[in-house]
């Protein structure tokens, strides 16, 4: 049973209960991420996710992680392009103590300078990891590509500029300006009672003024065309992709389908042409990213340096098929069977409903029913992903971001087109 809650400050809270588990999952969200920084903030939201457990003017770093370690709870959180996440998992029986957790970590957190510079060393740690893990490191330099003069286009984790220059000043500030209603949304799953989740955080949260404006930067300019980026590596990493519908955008259903096609799984287009057919790629599949106003459909391929074009162009054709209409309805079924099974086998987990929960107040600002999502994938046509086939994956809308030890004369000029 879904609930909801919305204080005078516009806060929300959001709770869907699942009497047959005895585990609870907490979430206290903001709708803000990467792309609401400015260029030289790059980063402060992912400092903050970090900061926000490193001590309370009631607790340590050390008591916040005892607290939960003792009743086999679990606790994290997460930065993306648009949200960030605190969350917690407990048994229900210590629902109270996760909130009173997550309350204290989220308002009272000292932003100690000493803790701060710790932390600040162990994400450029994490930096420095991803720039060493180039199957990571060519996502974010394709989101660079795509969107190169927007924030959209940056790593989350932001850069070594950037991090090593942030104070308690500038945290401190970047919280007063964001971290406010109506961004901020509460939300639960599991063995829990609505209004007793409330009245145990709603006191807490009240007080808390209304944020004064919306930093979103508008819908980012897509680039295109080909990025070679030379490193000496084993293999080449192969990142292509393109702007896809929106979180927003009724084509929704359609887009997922389409990716589970062309690379999302183990039957998918993709993954049974390079990798199963001509071994040329271990790691090979497709993604989508659904922003608020915009999103993207990519590709990644692993390859041996003499095997890029090859790949690449293998890639290339499978779009061509997509947008030429060579699709039936049996493999159009099998997606949608796919696609439904893992939302209703996500359903059984108190985290996922959480996370859905919250999502879906922060985008569409209701509680989506499953039943409506399932009909929603059913009802799509052979058509429609065509139409967004046609509409999306032209060859003149691709960027193409290549990593590893290559040359740009090695890439043909016309590779896009041929």
């Amino acid at each position: 049973m879904f609930n909801k809650t919305d204080l005078d400050n516009r806060l929300r809270f959001v709770t869907e209960r699942m009497p047959h588990v005895k585990s609870v999952s907490v979430g206290i969200w903001v709708n803000v991420g990467s792309r609401d920084e400015r260029q030289d903030e790059s980063g402060i939201s992912h400092l903050i996710e970090h900061m926000i457990f490193k001590g309370t003017v009631r607790r340590t770093a050390r008591q916040i992680a005892k607290e939960i370690d003792q009743v086999g709870g679990m606790s994290n959180a997460f930065t993306s392009k648009e949200f960030t996440c605190f969350h917690a998992k407990v048994m229900s029986d210590h629902f109270p103590l996760v909130t009173d957790l997550l309350t204290d970590i989220f308002i009272n957190s000292l932003f100690d300078p000493g803790d701060l510079e710790r932390e600040r060393q162990v994400i450029l740690q994490e930096i420095s990891m991803i720039e060493d893990t180039p199957d990571e490191l060519v996502h974010v330099l394709f989101c660079r590509d795509l969107w190169p003069e927007a924030p959209l286009g940056r790593p989350v984790m932001g850069t070594m500029e950037t991090v090593s220059a942030f104070g308690r000043d500038e945290i401190r500030g970047y919280l007063d300006r964001n971290y406010l209603p109506p961004k901020i949304v509460i939300a639960a799953a599991g063995d829990i009672e609505h209004q007793a989740f409330v009245d145990l955080m709603g006191p807490a949260f009240e007080s808390l003024s209304q944020a004064e404006s919306d930093n979103k930067d508008g819908v980012p300019q897509v680039n295109t065309g080909v990025n070679v980026i030379g490193r000496s590596l084993e293999q080449v990493h192969i990142c292509l992709g393109t702007r896809f519908p929106s979180a927003l955008d009724e084509r929704r259903y359609a887009a997922a389908l389409l990716n589970i096609i062309l690379g999302g799984n183990m039957s998918s287009r993709l993954f049974q042409e390079i990798r199963e057919n001509r071994g040329l790629a271990y790691s090979v599949y497709s993604f989508i990213s659904a922003y608020m106003d915009t999103g993207l459909l990519g590709v990644y391929a692993g390859v041996e340096p003499n095997k890029t074009i090859e790949t690449t162009r293998l890639i290339l054709v499978e779009l061509a098929k997509l947008r030429d209409g060579v699709l039936t309805e049996t493999e159009l079924k099998a997606a949608q069977e796919h696609l439904k099974g893992g939302i209703v086998l996500g359903a059984e987990s108190t985290d996922n409903r959480m996370i859905r929960l919250a999502k879906n107040e922060i985008t569409f600002q209701r509680y989506i029913d499953f039943d409506e999502v399932l009909d929603a994938v059913s009802k799509v046509t052979v058509d429609q992903v065509v139409d967004l086939a046609r509409g999306f994956l032209g060859t003149e809308d691709l960027n193409l971001t290549i990593l590893g030890p290559v040359d740009e004369s090695d890439v043909p000029a016309d590779l896009l087109n041929s």
